[in-house]
């Protein structure tokens, strides 16, 4: 190893330090927001499951907001490994594939469940956040349908866009229902029954 070597080796150590005490945080934030809420879970909370004092933590988050967002948006990287970035599937797969990827991540379903019901309260952080996650997910089904439309694999009557808002709407009112009751509801059985009322089969 060469002088230059061991130089890089020390700038990496307390990065990689630093970013493995964020990644705890983050853990701790998911794990007592999921739990709790935003309103519910204090940055203490957060702290003691990170086994840090609260001020060790503002230093990497300022405010209690800067956590929630960051919290959000590493959800959103932890739920997008259900996709390789060459991965091509048709809409009923990719939304069968989703469903039983997020199943299978501790902790991720309670937290955007939990997050999105407290965010229509006055002021929360989280709304723009869902507001916006909402309006790309209704658009990007809706063109989804659309196409399937395009080639006559939707099924006559049915709206593109109603069908996107529908599709929306069942998967987040089952995902809540699964958290109560996890051995009785099957998400993905549920989404897929639903795709086949609206989405003819291929033809030969």
């Amino acid at each position: 190893m060469t002088t230059k070597d061991v130089a890089r080796a020390g700038k990496r150590g307390p990065y990689a330090k630093s970013e493995e005490r964020r990644q705890t945080i983050l853990d701790a934030a998911h794990a007592v927001f999921a739990a709790r809420g935003y309103r519910g879970g204090s940055l203490q909370d957060v702290a003691d499951r990170a086994g840090m004092s609260q001020t060790s933590l503002l230093h990497y988050f300022p405010s209690k907001r800067d956590l929630l967002m960051s919290v959000l948006e590493r959800r959103d990287e932890i739920t997008s490994g259900a996709f390789p970035d060459d991965m091509e599937e048709g809409l009923a797969d990719s939304v069968i594939r989703t469903a039983l990827y997020n199943e299978g991540i501790p902790g991720v379903i309670e937290l955007y469940a939990v997050l999105c019901a407290e965010s229509v309260t006055d002021e929360h952080p989280g709304r723009d956040y869902f507001t916006e996650r909402y309006e790309r997910l209704r658009a990007s089904y809706g063109r989804r349908f659309a196409e399937l439309a395009a080639v006559g694999r939707l099924r006559p009557g049915v709206d593109p866009d109603e069908a996107a808002m529908s599709l929306v709407a069942l998967w987040d009112g089952l995902q809540t229902q699964w958290l109560l009751a996890p051995d009785d509801v099957d998400v993905a059985e549920r989404l897929r029954g639903y795709l086949k009322l609206v989405i003819l089969p291929e033809s030969n």
